[in-house]
């Protein structure tokens, strides 16, 4: 698949097929992919914690407050982003020019991961909805968890949602 290709077949999946565990070697491409990830002063101000099994259905439940992310809980795998401390040129970048560089470099790694998961024929969800506290306890973190990815198969039969996006005149401007 194209980068294209990988951008029109992504989406986020919310019914996985709770039986079919995802392969190693998928992961570590995944994980690999994660890896070279850009980031300001190539910091990589994040960790990611993988948790399968147990660890990942406690991480699914600290993702469901409130009736949210039901489907996390037949996700395989959770990978679970949390906060670095920034490397010294990047922490000096971002109080001078106020810009939360840590955030932006978490969407990116972010990015990167479920990308390289539709590219391995894998399904995501990027959770926003969670317990920061709870999910440090389980995965033993100190920094703050930021984001919770699902990652395996889509139960077979879960069709490809039409994208509903703003149109591209909305979205872009050109400035000469």
């Amino acid at each position: 698949m194209n980068f294209r290709e990988i951008a029109e077949n992504r989406q986020s999946c919310r019914a996985y097929n709770n039986v079919r565990e995802v392969e190693s070697e998928k992961l570590q491409a995944v994980l690999e992919s994660a890896r070279l990830s850009p980031s300001a002063c190539n910091g990589q101000p994040y960790h990611i914690t993988v948790c399968k099994g147990d660890s990942a259905k406690k991480v699914a439940k600290a993702t469901q407050g409130m009736g949210m992310n039901k489907f996390a809980s037949d996700a395989p795998v959770m990978l679970v982003i949390s906060e670095m401390p920034y490397v010294k040129s990047a922490a000096v970048g971002a109080k001078i020019k106020h810009n939360d560089y840590r955030s932006i470099d978490i969407g990116i790694l972010s990015a990167y991961i479920t990308a390289e998961a539709a590219a391995q024929g894998l399904s995501t969800c990027i959770l926003g909805w969670l317990d920061d506290e709870k999910i440090r306890s389980i995965c033993n973190l100190e920094g703050a968890v930021r984001l919770v990815i699902t990652l395996g198969y889509a139960k077979e039969g879960d069709k490809l949602r039409s994208k509903k996006r703003k149109d591209i005149d909305e979205l872009v401007s050109f400035i000469e």
